[in-house]
């Protein structure tokens, strides 16, 4: 006869009560390590999924995501004849907000040359863009229906495309346009004194002519970092591989926010320990009259060790199980992206069965104090 299962199905709904409110807990734990892994992705796609082994932008700046940097658009010609270079395309990068559906629906505008890289992108519903004025492929978070038509500035585009998992570092949705079409918007939406100063700086026709950066692609005998520093050294503009731009936005534009993520997650996660630890504690001192029997009626120390060790595995194993599935359920309906990857999960479970361990041996220390005669009290 198993005394942990015939202790359990004495007190069943005490016990499932006590699993379902642990599993809310650990659910926030693998929620808040969701969202700082989901914080992460959002950040590192743009640059992951323009597969660039070099981004080249305007000189002492920092790159098209950390801060703004304008090009004229002729320089990717230049840099495409580059030694070393394959392949080469000119991006534009622009953050904006137009009515739609009654409110303001803000995206992060992405305009590439068609068949250059940066234009790559994954459809996963209709087509890509094949036009080279007013087509859309939109990310699913923006809300946008396939073959909607939607008015950004002064321009109508239609929505041609659907891709996923697309967005900004700061959680807006992506809208990939052609590069004309993403310079036309970037125009319109600058303010209008720096419409008119570029305007009155710039050759006629070319005020709006400006890219954000290039992207590069090298040749496979090529040395990145020989190919970097001669653009760097001959074209006078600022080049780095694609490692050091994703560190520049992990380390510094949303350096903050992954920080206060990542303690906010320890933090849960602490709590979420000492909860384990005091909830097997008292489940025990719950027991105390049982166990003082158990102790009277001869039964050695193993069976009382055995009874609390295997209730509180079973109480952190049922918890993270119901837990695990509930924010499972949940994270496609979170307003920013959740991953939750195996490993992680893996991790948090490790560090469940390992809090139930050590808090079971603060409960059977208790367990093997109770003196036996306390049984035939009242």
């Amino acid at each position: 006869m198993n005394l942990a299962w015939r202790d359990v199905q004495h007190g069943l709904g005490r016990f499932i009560l006590t699993c379902v409110g642990l599993s809310l807990l650990l659910g926030v734990v693998m929620g808040m390590v969701g969202i700082y892994r989901g914080l992460v992705a959002e950040a590192l796609g743009l640059v992951r999924s323009a597969a660039a082994d070099a981004w080249v932008v305007e000189a002492g700046k920092r790159g098209p995501f950390a801060e703004s940097s304008r090009l004229p658009r002729d320089t990717r010609d230049a840099i495409a004849v580059h030694a070393g270079v394959a392949a080469a395309g000119a991006v534009v990068y622009q953050t904006v907000e137009f009515p739609h559906r009654g409110t303001n629906l803000r995206v992060f505008i992405v305009g590439a040359q068609i068949g250059r890289p940066g234009s790559e992108v994954r459809v996963e519903e209709g087509r890509a863009i094949v036009k080279s004025r007013s087509e859309v492929v939109a990310n699913r978070n923006a809300g946008l229906a396939l073959g909607e038509r939607i008015r950004i500035g002064r321009d109508d585009f239609t929505v041609v495309g659907l891709t996923a998992n697309a967005t900004s570092s700061g959680g807006d949705p992506v809208l990939m346009v052609t590069l004309r079409d993403a310079q036309i918007v970037q125009w319109q939406f600058d303010p209008s004194a720096v419409r008119r100063e570029t305007a009155r700086d710039a050759p006629a026709g070319g005020s709006s002519d400006l890219v954000s950066a290039i992207i590069v692609r090298m040749r496979p005998d090529a040395s990145p970092d020989g190919v970097i520093g001669s653009i760097t050294r001959w074209k006078h503009l600022t080049a780095m591989t694609a490692a050091q731009q994703e560190e520049i936005l992990t380390r510094s534009v949303i350096e903050r926010a992954r920080r206060q993520l990542g303690l906010f997650a320890v933090i849960l996660l602490v709590v979420s320990t000492v909860v384990i630890g005091l909830i097997v504690y008292t489940m025990t001192m719950d027991k105390k009259k049982a166990i003082a029997t158990l102790k009277l009626i001869g039964a050695p120390d193993r069976v009382i060790v055995s009874l609390i060790l295997q209730q509180a595995l079973a109480m952190g194993l049922v918890g993270f199980a119901i837990g695990a599935t509930l924010i499972r359920l949940a994270k496609d309906y979170f307003p920013r992206r959740v991953v939750l990857e195996t490993s992680d999960t893996a991790i948090l479970l490790g560090i469940i069965i390992m809090v139930c361990l050590i808090a079971s041996v603060f409960g059977v220390r208790s367990a093997l104090k109770i003196d036996p005669a306390s049984a035939l009290g009242g």
